[in-house]
């Protein structure tokens, strides 16, 4: 999570296939160097991707990241009821600059299961950022709840890694910052992998909501929190009315007090019970993106048409062999 201030404060055995799933690829070298590239002290030394948006407008480093408690229907509860969300929304490892972060992600219905590819939607500064560029080592944990581990070989389904990342053209090139939150979205391109050299899908995913966003709607927050209380172990949610940002960015909020680490992580739009939400219930129609100091409140983009845009470039993709691909909406950049 992004944290801004008083004017904006801001995871692998291989095998045969899952049944019933076909179109699989050979996972490539560069997902294998992924792998190798997530050691035990990388992973102990991955910390939450946090910063200070000062008065002034500068982005600086935020080593112990806050983040309040709130009012609401529920400020930050350990998720104990299992089910589709588990499965659909996971733990995300990178690295940009000069260190190695962590997010949450969920993964999206791209609209066929036989391509070789899913997509998984995060925050847009989990996988860019205007001063340390391009996220690169980017690996996606599903189901992190039940084995929250590092291993890939002891989690409940494995790991899979990026092979693109695609960002909104309003979120480039200066990252993240009063201007761009509300285009702070990623789409991460994976291809198969796990314990089962499957698609990712294969496990279930949301439909993408991006239009019918308005403030007032209800809707639940998942992620992996990672600072002040939490230890990033634990899927843990809130849930209620969306209220709109208090300082006039055309974002919304949900009373919240989940921390660093949970950045990404889906935001189910709509007036659904916990066990709606157990059976696959809810679309994705934001992510967790940052906070205000002292306002016990998460904050995130309303997904919209630009979200589609963006969607539906990652969606086109294929990706080639050569190390991870970058793309601005439809535009290579690297």
């Amino acid at each position: 999570m992004r944290r801004l201030i008083p004017t904006l404060i801001a995871a692998l055995v291989l095998g045969g296939m899952l049944p019933g799933v076909v179109g699989a690829r050979t996972p490539s070298s560069e997902h294998d160097r992924i792998l190798a590239y997530w050691t035990p002290e990388r992973i102990a030394n991955a910390k939450p991707k946090d910063y200070v948006m000062t008065a002034s407008g500068k982005l600086v480093p935020y080593a112990r990241p806050g983040g309040g408690g709130g009012s609401g229907s529920s400020t930050g509860s350990s998720w104990t009821q299992n089910g589709a969300i588990e499965t659909r929304s996971g733990r995300v490892l990178f690295h940009q600059g000069t260190g190695d972060w962590i997010c949450s992600a969920s993964v999206v219905n791209d609209g066929g299961t036989n391509d070789g590819y899913s997509i998984v939607v995060t925050a847009g500064h989990c996988a860019y950022d205007g001063t340390d560029g391009w996220a690169s080592n980017w690996m996606y944990f599903p189901d992190f709840d039940d084995a929250p581990t590092y291993s890939c070989g002891s989690t409940v389904y494995g790991c899979w890694t990026a092979e693109a990342l695609v960002i909104s053209n309003g979120f480039y090139p200066g990252g993240f910052g009063n201007n761009t939150v509300t285009s702070d979205w990623a789409f991460a391109v994976v291809g198969p992998g796990g314990k089962s050299n499957s698609q990712l899908d294969a496990l279930g995913s949301y439909a993408l909501k991006t239009s019918g966003n308005t403030v007032g709607s209800s809707a639940w927050a998942f992620g992996y929190p990672a600072a002040g209380k939490y230890h990033g172990k634990d899927l843990v949610y809130c849930n209620g009315a969306t209220v709109a940002d208090p300082y006039g960015a055309a974002t919304w909020g949900l009373a919240c007090d989940m921390t660093g680490g949970s950045s990404g992580g889906p935001w189910l739009v709509g007036n659904f019970t916990a066990s709606q939400i157990v059976s696959g219930s809810g679309s994705v129609g934001s992510v967790n993106s940052y906070g205000y100091s002292g306002l016990r409140y998460m904050f995130g983009p309303r997904f919209n048409a630009n979200t589609q845009t963006t969607f539906n470039a990652a969606n086109g993709l294929t990706p080639d062999a050569n190390g991870t691909d970058h793309y601005v909406d439809g535009n290579h950049v690297n």
